[in-house]
């Protein structure tokens, strides 16, 4: 009969102490922290598909490198790629 107590008593506590760190709201900040250009291109490929498709299409049948817009997102996530 005392280790049911026990166990009883030990399970009230635990939802005891757990309760109040379970209540606590998750707080989401909308925060934009890459541009579009920047989240859509692939490495080497300096051409973004959500700016230039054809381009960006064209670049990769050619199998071509080039690191300009990797180099500029790693700078300034916010890059825009206007300056292409």
């Amino acid at each position: 009969m005392t280790n049911l107590r026990l166990i009883g008593a030990a399970a009230l506590l635990s939802t005891a102490l757990a309760g109040p760190a379970m209540a606590r709201h998750v707080v989401v900040h909308p925060v934009q922290n890459q541009s579009t250009y920047c989240a859509t291109i692939e490495p080497g490929n300096p051409y973004s598909p959500a700016y230039d498709y054809e381009a960006w299409s064209a670049w990769r049948r050619g199998g071509s490198w080039d690191g300009r817009g990797d180099a500029a997102c790693s700078r300034n996530p916010m890059f825009d790629g206007s300056s292409f």
